[in-house]
C-alpha cells in the first residue's frame, strides 16, 4: 500500500462562540436543572449567552438558587415556555423522561436543539446497554422534524465542572446533519473548555451513544482505572487518503469547521510502505 499526501490543509480558527444581534445575545433554553443542566447553564452565561432554564417546577428554591448563581439576566420558567423563548434549546433531561419532554416543547422549527442525553440501562449481567433502537438524537429529530438537532457527547458533568481532572480538555463528539448548527455547538464546546470533534451526520449518534456505554463499563465493574478519549491533531490517517480501500464521504470538501483541527499533515515517510 502506498501513501500519498493531500495537497494542503489550513489551521481553522472559529469566530466568537456566540452571536450578537440588535436585540442582544442569543438565548439558550436549558431544559432540565439536574446535574448536567446546572453545570452547563452557568458556563453558557459566562461565555455570553442569555440563559433561561426550563423546569417542571421553576419556583423551587433549588431552581431559583441556580438562576441566581447563573447570571443577573438568567431566569426560570416552564420547559415549553423556555424552549419557545430561545434560539437554542439544550436538552439536559435524562431518559426515560426525555421521551415525554422532547415531544411537548411546542414548535421547534428552525431552532438548534442540542441533545446531551444517553438512553441506557443496565442489562441482566449488569453491563450497560442502550434502551432505544436507534439513538436519542434521531428520535428527538423525528419528533421535531423542523428542528436542527445536534448530538453533543458529554458523558458526565465533571467534564464541565472539573476538566482538569482529565489532564486536559475533554474531547467531545458532535454529530448533526446541519453544518452551521454543528459549528455553533463546536464553538460553544470550545469556549467552555471542551475539545469538540466532528462525528459526522446525525445518524452517527448511534456510535456516539455506544461509546458512552463503553465509558460506563469501568464504573459498573467497580474498577479504579478509567479511560477517556482524546483528539489527535495530526495522525497517519492522512497517509491513506488516496488509497483504494476507502472512498471519501460526500461532504469531504465542505466539512464543518472545528476549532484547532487539522493543523498539519502527517509525515508519511516514517511509516512502512506497506502495512
Amino acid at each position: 500500500m502506498r501513501y500519498r499526501y493531500a495537497v494542503s490543509l489550513s489551521l481553522i480558527v472559529l469566530a466568537s462562540p456566540f452571536v450578537f444581534s440588535a436585540e442582544g445575545p442569543e438565548t439558550v433554553a436549558v431544559i432540565g436543572t439536574g446535574d448536567m443542566g446546572n453545570s452547563l447553564g452557568p458556563k453558557l452565561a459566562d461565555i455570553g449567552y442569555r440563559v433561561i432554564y426550563g423546569s417542571r417546577d421553576p419556583s423551587t428554591e433549588r431552581v431559583q438558587n441556580l438562576v441566581k448563581n447563573t447570571a443577573p439576566t438568567a431566569k426560570a420558567t416552564t420547559q415549553k415556555e423556555a424552549a419557545q423563548s430561545a434560539d437554542i434549546v439544550l436538552l439536559a433531561v435524562p431518559w426515560p423522561a426525555m421521551e415525554q419532554v422532547a415531544q411537548n416543547l411546542g414548535d421547534l422549527d428552525g431552532k438548534i436543539v442540542i441533545d446531551v442525553s444517553f438512553p441506557f440501562e443496565q442489562g441482566p449481567d449488569g453491563y450497560p446497554q442502550s434502551s432505544v433502537e436507534t439513538s436519542s438524537a434521531e428520535m428527538i429529530q423525528a419528533w421535531n422534524p423542523g428542528a436542527k438537532v445536534v448530538k453533543w457527547s458529554l458523558p458526565t458533568a465533571y467534564y464541565i465542572d472539573e476538566p482538569e481532572k482529565l489532564g486536559g480538555r475533554p474531547s467531545n463528539l458532535i454529530a448533526a446533519d446541519d453544518r452551521k448548527s454543528k459549528e455553533t455547538v463546536a464553538r460553544i464546546a470550545d469556549a467552555i473548555g471542551q475539545d469538540p470533534f466532528d462525528a459526522g451526520p446525525l445518524r452517527m449518534s448511534r456510535a456516539v451513544e455506544a461509546q458512552v456505554l463503553l465509558f460506563m463499563v469501568p464504573l459498573y465493574q467497580r474498577r479504579i482505572a478509567h479511560w477517556e478519549s482524546m483528539t489527535i491533531r495530526s495522525s497517519y490517517w492522512s497517509c491513506f487518503w488516496e488509497d483504494d480501500w476507502s472512498s471519501a464521504v460526500v461532504d469531504a470538501g465542505n466539512l464543518a469547521k472545528f476549532p484547532e483541527h487539522d493543523q498539519a499533515l502527517e509525515d508519511c515517510s516514517k511509516y512502512p510502505a506497506d502495512r
